[in-house]
């Protein structure tokens, strides 16, 4: 009976020192967290041992993050992932299509950013736009003619169109002295002139012609006139010298003949008429995409999210190493209070560090046997 006792006494006794050194020796990884001192003589061991090298520990961790968790490597083949990038993809055109069947105008989401009366900033910023290319162009071609300035394709396709042209002017004189009004003018023209002539010349005409509309003699003149053949050669050489004549002027001519000030006037006023920003602006999204909104959700979406994924891998190792990883973990982990740092290694190795108490106090216990017996026998 006294010899069982005895080695249960020793198991317990080495089971004790043994799990109580091991939790002891864990709390001193942290704790004290400051340095104590009896008087003048720092009592040793303190501070624990992390709160001591929490600098050194910050920067291990900073490099073992970089180094060996978040490597460019690592997150360049996490981009080009294929199931990475199927979600990606869904991702943004869920919130694509949420975007753009937005209820809200491009003025009140610019409104958001801070960004006030767009439509009058941007149409001031055109107008700068419109009067600088119009001086750079007029700089390079003021004093070239228009026939070096215009392409030689629009030129041709010009002079192809003179003899339609021509027929065009044609076909509507026919129409005009065709009809009531022509005969008028041609009435009042034929009176005009008689009137002008007053004196034998007139009377003569006058006893000729009797009591006979002259208008209705000349009409039919007139309109055999424009049909014939010759009279369409005759319009559409005309139009052609003209036309020559104008490739011939310089380009400061047409500036003079129709003002500067007027010629930017009236390209300002087109662009803004074709552009309409205020109406742009203030039209819901849902309108504006409506036409191509399965093309922006579907391709759009899918094709940016490859093209991002492939830009940023390709920069990956450049970004990084901008972004400082290891200096912002190092950083982190500096500002952590002790309490907080303890909390967070307990958290992740808590299971492990019970373990190894109950290690502990078992190899005690196994040494408390062993010189248990070994007390007997030497006994």
């Amino acid at each position: 009976m006294q010899i069982a006792l005895t080695i249960t006494m020793m198991i317990a006794i080495g089971a004790i020192i043994g799990g109580f050194t091991n939790y002891l020796a864990i709390k001193m990884l942290f704790r004290p967290y400051k340095t104590l001192y009896i008087g003048k003589w720092r009592v040793p061991f303190t501070p624990g041992l992390i709160p001591k090298r929490q600098d050194e520990l910050a920067e291990q961790m900073g490099k073992v993050v970089t180094r060996h968790l978040l490597t460019p490597e690592g997150i360049k083949k996490k981009f080009l992932n294929e199931t990475f990038q199927r979600e990606m993809t869904g991702f943004v055109q869920r919130e694509m299509e949420n975007f753009i069947c937005s209820e809200k105008t491009p003025a009140e989401l610019l409104e958001t950013l801070g960004l006030t009366d767009i439509h009058v900033k941007a149409e001031v910023r055109i107008n700068e736009m419109i009067d600088k290319k119009y001086e750079r162009i007029m700089e390079k071609y003021r004093h070239q003619s228009l026939r070096m300035i215009i392409p030689e394709n629009m030129i041709e396709k010009v002079d192809a169109k003179l003899p339609v042209i021509s027929e065009f002017i044609i076909q509507k004189g026919v129409d005009y002295f065709s009809s009531y009004e022509g005969n008028r003018r041609i009435q009042k023209m034929a009176d005009d002139f008689l009137k002008e002539r007053s004196g034998v010349l007139g009377n003569m005409m006058q006893m000729f012609m009797g009591n006979m509309n002259i208008a209705d003699k000349i009409q039919p003149e007139i309109i055999k006139f424009l049909k014939n053949e010759g009279t369409a050669e005759m319009i559409t050489a005309l139009l052609k010298k003209e036309w020559n004549n104008v490739l011939e002027w310089e380009a400061e001519k047409i500036e003079n003949q129709f003002k500067k000030d007027d010629i930017l006037t009236m390209i300002k006023n087109n662009v803004r008429k074709l552009l309409n920003l205020e109406q742009v602006l203030q039209t819901p999204l849902s309108t504006l995409t409506a036409s191509f909104r399965t093309e922006i959700v579907e391709t759009v979406a899918n094709n940016g999210v490859q093209f991002f994924m492939e830009w940023l891998s390709n920069r990956i190792d450049n970004l990084m190493e901008r972004l400082r990883l290891q200096e912002i973990v190092r950083q982190q982990v500096e500002t952590f209070s002790l309490e907080q740092l303890e909390e967070m290694v307990m958290t992740i190795i808590n299971k492990e560090l019970k373990m190894i108490t109950f290690l502990g106090a078992l190899l005690g216990g196994i040494i408390g046997l062993f010189q248990g017996i070994l007390a007997i026998l030497m006994n």
